[in-house]
C-alpha cells in the first residue's frame, strides 16, 4: 500500500466539484457533487440514532435495494432532520434533478445533509446548485479539495485522504473524505464521509468490509457524547482499475481490506482531532485485555470521560480520572494490577505502575501533554487483546461553538 495525495477524485473514474449555493450564510462553500463515469456497486453504514434524517432514510434505500450508484449530492447548513414527509420527498426530488443532469437513473444518486435540525430545505438553492455542480465536475486534485471543503459545518479544516495497492496485478485506488468536528459519539458513525474505489469487487464483499472497518474506526471515535441524526459512510466502487473482481475473502480482499482499514483509521482520527474547539487529539489504547469487548469498552470509557478531557486540556497528568473512568465502564479488572502511561513526540512517561502513582515529574508529564496528538496507554496484564479509541480535549471555546450555533 502507498499512502498519494488525494481525496474522492483519486480512483480511476470518479469526478468531483464544490460550491457556494447560498444555503449557508455568507458566500461559503455548502453543496458538493461526487459522480462517476461508471455505474458502482455501493456500501454504506448509518446512524444508529432512532431519529434518523430523510438522506439517511433514502440512502438506506438505494444502498440496500438499487442495483447501482453513481453520483452523491451533498449539502451544508441544513440537516433535513425531524423534516417529516416533505423532507424525504426533498431527497426524492434532489435525486430526480441530479438523475436529469446527469442523465443516469434517479435510484442511483444518493444524498447526504448536515447542518441544522429541524429546517426545510431550501430546494430552489439546492435544486439550482446540483446543475450549477454537474458543469464543474473534474477529475482533478483541486476538484477533490474544494467537494471537501463543500461539506464541512463547524469543522476547522478539511479531511481527505487516499492510497493505491495492488489486487490482482493492478494498482487499485482508494480515496475519501469526510466531514465531523461536534455531535461525534461512537456507534454509527458519528460524521458524513464518502469514499471511493477503481476495484472491481462484489457488492456483498464491499458491504462486508466496510461494516467491518467500522467496528475499529469510527465507533472508537467522540467528540461530546451525542450520536448525529445523519451519520452516513459511504463507498462507491466501480471496477474501473480492471483487476478480476473480487468475490471472495482471499488475499485481494485482505488487501483491499487493510486499505479500507488504512482510511478510515486516518478519516477517523482527523475527526477526533478537530473536534470542536480541540487543541489536542486524546488517544486512548488499552492493551493486554482479556478480550477485544473489554478492551473496547475501556478505551472508550476513558475517551469519553469529560473530566480526563478537561484534564487534557489542561495538561494535567489526572491519572485518577483515567482510572475512574475504567472503573465505572462496567468491564472488570483488577486495577491493582493497572500501568498508565503518557505518551507524545515529547516522550513518553509511566504514570501508575500497579495502580499506584509512580515517581514521575509532574513537569516532564505537563511538557508530553502539551503536544498536539497526546496518547495514553492502559495496560491491563490480563491477556493479548488490544482496542484504541480516540477523542480530544474539552475546551472553553466547545461551549462557546455550541452556544449559538444557529443563530
Amino acid at each position: 500500500m502507498k499512502i498519494i495525495d488525494g481525496g474522492v477524485t483519486a480512483a480511476e473514474g470518479f469526478q468531483a466539484a464544490g460550491l457556494a449555493a447560498g444555503i449557508k450564510k455568507g458566500n461559503t462553500k455548502d453543496m458538493a457533487l461526487v459522480y462517476s463515469e461508471k455505474p458502482c456497486v455501493a456500501a454504506g453504514t448509518f446512524t444508529t440514532n432512532v431519529v434518523k434524517a430523510a438522506p439517511v432514510k433514502w440512502d438506506q434505500h438505494i444502498v440496500y435495494e438499487a442495483p447501482t450508484a453513481q453520483a452523491i449530492v451533498c449539502n451544508s447548513g441544513v440537516a433535513n432532520a425531524c423534516t417529516g414527509e416533505e423532507g424525504y420527498g426533498y431527497c426524492k426530488e434532489t435525486a430526480k434533478i441530479a438523475a436529469e443532469v446527469l442523465q443516469i437513473p434517479e435510484d442511483s444518486v444518493l444524498v447526504a445533509s448536515t447542518g441544522v435540525i429541524g429546517k426545510q430545505l431550501p430546494m430552489d438553492l439546492l435544486g439550482a446548485g446540483v446543475k450549477n455542480l454537474v458543469p464543474l465536475l473534474s477529475h482533478t486534485r483541486e476538484a477533490g479539495k474544494l467537494a471537501a471543503q463543500s461539506i464541512m459545518t463547524t469543522d476547522t479544516v478539511s479531511k481527505e485522504v487516499a492510497v493505491t495497492m495492488e489486487i490482482g496485478g493492478k494498482t487499485v485506488t482508494l480515496g475519501g473524505m469526510c466531514k465531523g468536528s461536534g455531535m461525534i459519539h461512537p456507534n454509527m458513525c458519528t460524521m458524513l464521509g464518502f469514499l471511493t474505489t477503481d476495484v472491481a469487487i462484489s457488492k456483498e464483499l464491499l458491504q462486508k468490509a466496510l461494516s467491518t472497518v467500522v467496528k475499529d474506526t469510527y465507533n472508537m471515535v467522540s467528540v461530546d457524547g451525542d450520536t448525529s441524526t445523519n451519520d452516513t459512510v459511504l463507498l462507491l466502487a466501480n471496477g474501473a482499475a480492471g483487476n478480476a473482481e473480487i468475490t471472495e475473502e482471499k488475499e485481494d480482499y485482505q488487501t483491499f481490506l487493510d486499505a479500507l482499514l488504512y482510511v478510515n483509521t486516518c478519516l477517523a482520527k482527523k475527526i477526533a482531532g478537530d473536534g470542536e474547539g480541540a487543541t489536542a487529539l486524546f488517544e486512548v489504547k488499552v492493551v493486554g485485555a482479556e478480550s477485544k469487548e473489554q478492551a473496547v469498552t475501556l478505551s472508550k470509557s476513558i475517551i469519553t470521560s469529560n473530566l480526563t478531557k478537561a484534564a487534557i486540556f489542561g495538561h494535567d497528568a489526572n491519572w485518577g480520572r483515567i482510572l475512574c473512568a475504567m472503573g465505572y465502564s462496567g468491564a472488570q479488572f483488577d486495577p491493582e494490577k493497572v500501568d498508565l502511561y503518557f505518551e507524545s513526540k515529547a516522550g513518553k512517561l509511566q504514570i501508575i505502575k500497579d495502580g499506584v502513582a509512580t515517581d514521575y515529574s509532574e513537569e516532564e508529564a505537563t511538557k508530553i501533554l502539551s503536544e498536539k496528538e497526546v496518547t495514553a496507554i492502559a495496560d491491563v496484564k490480563m491477556g493479548e487483546a488490544t482496542a484504541t479509541a480516540w477523542g480530544c480535549d474539552l475546551t472553553y471555546d466547545y461551549v462557546k461553538i455550541n452556544a449559538d450555533y444557529r443563530s
